[in-house]
């Protein structure tokens, strides 16, 4: 069957790849077109573009670049109609895809969604774009379920394709990790600080201004696939390091690590890393979400999925020096740090076993 699969951030890129393999073993004649990233390009098949030229953070980023955004939308429709696909598969990433599974449905090819926007937070209405215009919902977080549920729309709960990706990888020695990568041998606090260039600056200076505070830990930035490394450059000194695609190992080498919000907090939890969750966005792009995110009480999959405080959220005026130094002084040891650990064990539990990707791979050979 030909597939077009459409990924616009760097978790989407993963977790499409994992579901391009399962594919392609249930699949022996699958052809894959796709908006994605690396890791989606190493499956084989068509990268049309990729994610770094479509990912803009924030209300007035986008607006900023609606021009952009819309050119590639155009662009999208053409591709699809000019390809046709046998199914669009669309991996969460909802401004965008929403458009392109209305046009997509109007040509009467089937639609697919993997990953659910986060609608149970925000634009809870888009919900019935969905029941036009998608055949197939796969959840990957337990309560989605049940939220679709309440709205009439039936959703397949796949499990979380981050275990699956996390249970493959082969033990990691600490020492070696730190000798091939220019490391002292103090323990490492990793810095996650998101995958977009201006969030990587807004975030870094914050995360970096505890260093006077944590002499005997090594600070290692992750850099992102998507930005180059002389970018990170001005950051690196004596006790500031850098690495570049290699966020897993980083942190199975760390002993606690500071992270922007997003996906990469499931990540690190998954890993057991304890964390301290960081967000600040602009002041207009923080003031116009808090008045549309509703029904919520977390912004980190993490505490979401538990449903109450696991690892320490520090949010727009919240995150500063003081604060950090509190919250990552108590992860590092002690009973704080424990408790983390402890209730992460309950969070895999609740997240189900591994084989989100083959379970998502049937659900859409069976469409």
């Amino acid at each position: 069957m030909k597939y077009y699969i459409i990924a616009g951030e760097a978790s989407g890129d993963l977790h499409g790849s994992n579901l391009m393999k399962s594919l392609k073993q249930k699949d022996p004649n699958a052809e894959f077109r796709f908006w994605g990233g690396d890791l989606m390009k190493a499956q084989g098949g068509t990268l049309v573009k990729h994610y770094r030229d479509l990912a803009f953070m924030g209300f007035l980023e986008v607006v900023m670049n609606l021009r952009t955004i819309l050119n590639n939308i155009k662009f999208c429709k053409e591709d699809i109609q000019k390809n046709r696909p046998d199914v669009l598969i669309l991996v969460d990433y909802p401004g965008f895809n929403l458009r392109i599974a209305r046009f997509a449905k109007e040509l009467g090819i089937k639609v697919v969604y993997y990953i659910s926007p986060q609608l149970w937070a925000w634009k809870e209405g888009r919900v019935e774009i969905i029941k036009k215009y998608v055949d197939e919902m796969m959840v990957i977080l337990p309560f989605e379920e049940d939220f679709y549920r309440k709205h009439g729309v039936h959703s397949h709960f796949v499990g979380h394709p981050l275990l699956d990706a996390i249970s493959d990888l082969q033990e990691i020695s600490i020492e070696n990790f730190k000798a091939g990568n220019g490391l002292n041998e103090k323990e490492i606090i990793a810095l996650l600080p998101g995958s977009r260039e201006q969030e990587v600056e807004k975030m870094l200076e914050i995360m970096l201004s505890v260093r006077p505070h944590f002499k005997n830990y090594q600070f290692v930035i992750a850099g992102a696939p998507s930005l180059p490394k002389e970018f990170y450059q001005k950051y690196v000194d004596d006790n500031v390091h850098f690495v570049s695609n290699k966020t897993y190992d980083l942190l199975r080498c760390s002993k606690a690590a500071l992270v922007t919000s997003g996906t990469a907090t499931l990540e690190t939890a998954l890993l057991n890393i304890p964390e301290v969750v960081c967000y600040r966005g602009s002041k207009i792009s923080y003031a116009i979400a808090k008045r549309l995110v509703k029904n919520i009480n977390y912004i980190s999959l993490v505490n979401l999925i538990m449903d109450r405080e696991v690892v320490k959220e520090l949010i727009q005026n919240d995150l500063n020096t003081k604060n950090l130094v509190e919250e990552l002084n108590k992860i590092v040891s002690g009973e704080k740090r424990n408790q983390v650990l402890n209730d992460y064990e309950l969070l895999r539990e609740k997240l189900g076993g591994k084989g989100a990707s083959d379970h998502a791979a049937e659900v859409i050979l069976k469409v």
